[in-house]
């Protein structure tokens, strides 16, 4: 017999955890609509060549594949295929590459400056651990069409605001820049050939260690004396951001590029102090994200309960021109929805009955399986969500569903009920039972939940 349990690195989302996902999805897609995004959604799968060559040779690794099938399929195997032979599409790996397709083929129905936003699946051919799947969410919010610092002000804003409808105070918005990068390696004497490949090592600092970092920067062809003059620079220390900021500049003064990146740090820490992302700031030299699509700023989200980011993202003001001839600015940020949801399990963020009914509404007899029907739904009207018990049972049977639904009120129509046109009202916590006028039933109702 085949195993029920669903593929690795994916998951069956029972009532309680898709309440859980609910409810953060509904605050995040209040607090971007809130800030002016509109949603978007895009296919689960896209063509290779839109895929490739986007995120970086590992990230590239990790996209799946889609086969051909049939006949189509057949011919290719018989004739000695390659791996780029046996697919043209894959699933999404995240919803920047996407975005920057649409905006590439809709824009001239779009706005000039335009604000989205999109919560959907993505896929990687990733080893599953803690926080991290093979098929996860992501929860981006983006603006295609500025260069203005201005919009890494409201997208780092907007991804604060997120985090403390949830309930988090403890998060630091880790900031760097890629010219900022770029120009350390410089200053070291990284060959401009080898930067992007020196970068996917760097990325890795706080993963693998320097010791680690080292040893990957030799085996993409560094020399050793380059790797010596680089791993100093990544050793930046400082308690605030002013002195971290002014020990980088003293390091980039002969690098151009890098004494750009700074200053655009300083003016996106300037912009975003009297916004709710104002506090939560953390300048972090070391920093690098691997995907090779940013151009500037970059940041990511982090919590002391996990080792990953909780979401990261950035400018890359030359992705969208891989689709088209002309070169449009962009700047976002995501949300990885799996790990924020580990963190508030853990943490035990999430309200108390997401999902559960509030009221109960019992089964007396079949005969007066109409009146309760139609109580049930009057008080659904009000606004409350009920469930009914299904057939005629013993009422100790009918409480105890409810007690394994989590549902503390149980409204009963008996006989004498019915008679009296009143409800008896059983409070499952208490024990106590209480007769109510159905005139009076929605305010009674109302003092109770």
């Amino acid at each position: 017999m085949s195993s029920t349990k669903p593929p690795s690195g994916a998951r069956d989302f029972l009532s309680t955890a898709v309440a859980q996902r609910r409810y953060v999805v509904g605050v995040i897609e209040d607090v971007y609509q809130r800030y002016g995004f509109e949603p978007l959604e895009t296919p689960a799968f896209e063509r290779l060549s839109t895929l490739l060559g986007k995120y970086g040779e590992e990230g590239d690794q990790l996209i799946f594949r889609l086969l051909h099938r049939g006949e189509k399929l057949a011919q290719i195997l018989a004739q000695n295929p390659t791996e780029t032979d046996l697919s043209e599409l894959g699933l999404r790996y995240d919803l920047t590459v996407p975005l920057a397709r649409v905006v590439a083929e809709y824009r001239s129905q779009l706005p000039r400056f335009y604000k989205r936003y999109q919560i959907q699946p993505v896929w990687r051919a990733d080893r599953p651990g803690k926080g991290r799947f093979r098929e996860f969410w992501q929860c981006d919010v983006d603006m295609v069409g500025s260069a203005s610092m201005a919009v890494e002000a409201e997208v780092i804003a907007a991804t604060a605001e997120v985090m403390q409808r949830l309930g988090f105070s403890d998060f630091e918005i880790m900031l760097n820049h890629r010219q900022v990068l770029l120009g350390l390696m410089e200053v070291a004497g990284v060959p401009a050939e080898l930067e992007n490949s020196a970068m996917v090592a760097v990325d890795k600092l706080d993963k693998i260690g320097e010791a680690g970092v080292q040893h990957e920067l030799l085996a993409r062809g560094l020399g050793e004396g380059i790797v010596n003059r680089l791993l100093p620079l990544l050793r930046l220390v400082g308690d605030d951001n002013d002195t971290r900021l002014e020990s980088m500049s003293e390091l980039l003064e002969t690098s151009p590029r890098g004494l750009k990146g700074l200053t655009e740090i300083r003016e996106i820490i300037r912009n975003v102090q009297l916004t709710p992302a104002g506090g939560f700031i953390q300048v972090d030299p070391y920093l690098a994200r691997g995907l090779s699509y940013y151009t500037g700023a970059i940041f990511e989200i982090k919590t002391p309960d996990l080792a990953a980011s909780l979401g990261g993202g950035g400018r890359y003001d030359g992705l969208v021109g891989m689709f088209s001839r002309q070169q449009i600015p962009a700047c976002g940020f995501s949300l990885g929805l799996e790990r924020i949801i580990v963190v508030m399990e853990e943490r035990g963020m999430f309200p108390e009955r997401l999902n559960s009914p509030q009221l109960l509404v019992s089964v007396w007899r079949d005969e007066v399986l109409p009146q309760t029907l139609q109580l049930a739904a009057e008080v659904r009207r009000l606004g409350w969500r009920v469930d009914v018990y299904p057939e005629p049972d013993r009422y100790g049977k009918q409480f105890r569903y409810a007690e394994e639904r989590d549902i503390r009120y149980v409204l009963l129509l008996g006989e004498q009920e019915l008679a009296d046109h009143t409800v008896a009202v059983k409070d499952l916590q208490s024990g106590e039972q209480i007769s109510v006028a159905r005139e009076g039933l929605a305010d009674f109702l109302k003092g109770k939940l």
